[in-house]
């Protein structure tokens, strides 16, 4: 396995996507763009500081994740839109898959920033769990019964956190690390 999806949506961080993109590639690895495209073949999103648009080919519904050696979520609002269900009741598709990674131990995880957001609707996956986050996340996340642990990158064994899109680099440099097989 040697690809890695990374969750879209609008008012995305763009320096944080669009590292990501040449960074894990400049590693040896495919990267997908995935998001809910809601009966279309693509969607254009916008980022949040410089509106630059980005177009996903690539649905997260029906995904097969055993195609992918990590899954990350990445900070900004991208999470939360993501986490939109129109039953309140059935969890949002990204949602679900986010679940169904975490029942999957050889599945690198990844959740930046806001991303633990899309975590907040299955807060089993993360509790117990030593996490970061942005600060104004660390309510939600002791709510949710992690353990916050205040450092700009965290890991717990197959969970990757990281403090904020700024961070970007130190968490893939994270995750690649992982990937080859250093599991600090």
């Amino acid at each position: 396995m040697s690809r890695i999806g990374v969750l879209m949506e609008s008012d995305y961080f763009e320096p944080e996507i669009f590292y990501y993109r040449w960074r894990f590639a400049e590693e040896g690895y495919e990267v997908d763009f995935l998001t809910r495209l809601w009966d279309q073949d693509e969607l254009t999103f916008t980022g949040h500081e410089y509106r630059a648009p980005f177009t996903v080919r690539q649905s997260l519904e029906d995904l097969d994740l055993d195609r992918y050696a990590a899954l990350i979520v990445p900070s900004g609002m991208v999470s939360d839109r993501l986490r939109y269900s129109d039953d309140v009741d059935v969890l949002a598709p990204a949602v679900s898959l986010l679940q169904r990674a975490f029942r999957d131990r050889g599945t690198i995880k990844g959740i930046i920033c806001h991303g633990m957001w899309l975590a907040a609707p299955i807060p089993e996956v993360v509790r117990g769990r030593k996490v970061v986050c942005h600060n104004n996340l660390v309510g939600d996340v002791r709510n949710m019964g992690a353990e916050y642990t205040d450092q700009d990158v965290v890991i717990d064994g197959d969970l990757v956190t990281g403090r904020t899109g700024r961070h970007a680099h130190l968490f893939a440099r994270t995750i690649i690390d992982m990937l080859k097989g250093d599991r600090r």
